[in-house]
């Protein structure tokens, strides 16, 4: 496996960690079991609703806090403990929560931001698996704005980020609007 970045960080991509029966099981089973709510988040000074549907879930005492919220995790359900289990053994942590976010459609996006809260430590491990249709997960360099990287984050996919990714580069999923099925993805991370 190589890194996709081509410096300040590491990033694997696994297109078909998960069989395509495996992933239109976890679809269906996550859109109708988790407790999905749209949250109001403070960027530039104003709440503006998430364009996307978001959840947490996680060990009981690990609380996560971005853009004005902090959300309270739901206990792990037997879908999550057990697409946990799976990309554990690829990445070779333990993480203890996981930011779920439903994309209803291309509308749904998520602007550029990195992973650094400073709950996740200084060089995070973050996990992403993705469900439904794929969408684009697009990387900028964060001083260096002519280093970019797009990867088509596929149904059953998993995108493994570590090292000094969250110091070095943004990331985003941005809209594409003649997608217009739904993905689900489940970014598993280690609270401190």
């Amino acid at each position: 496996m190589h890194n996709l970045l081509p410096k300040d960080g590491e990033v694997y991509f696994y297109p078909e960690l998960f069989t395509t029966p495996e992933s239109d099981h976890f679809f269906d089973k996550l859109s109708k079991e988790i407790a999905w709510k749209q949250e109001p988040v403070f960027i530039m000074g104003r709440n503006i609703l998430q364009p996307r549907l978001t959840a947490w879930y996680g060990d009981p005492d690990k609380p996560y806090s971005y853009s004005g919220i902090t959300m309270q995790p739901h206990p792990w359900t037997p879908a999550l403990i057990e697409i946990k289990t799976r990309i554990e053994a690829v990445a070779g942590v333990r993480f203890t929560s996981a930011l779920l976010n439903f994309y209803r459609d291309g509308q749904d996006s998520m602007g550029w931001h990195r992973d650094n809260e400073k709950e996740l430590g200084v060089n995070p491990v973050i996990g992403s698996v993705s469900f439904g249709s794929p969408r684009t997960f697009a990387f900028k360099h964060y001083t260096d704005k002519t280093l970019t990287e797009k990867i088509p984050l596929t149904h059953g996919s998993f995108l493994l980020m570590k090292g000094s990714t969250q110091h070095h580069w943004l990331h985003s999923i941005p809209k594409q609007l003649k997608v217009t099925a739904g993905r689900i993805n489940l970014t598993f991370r280690i609270i401190l």
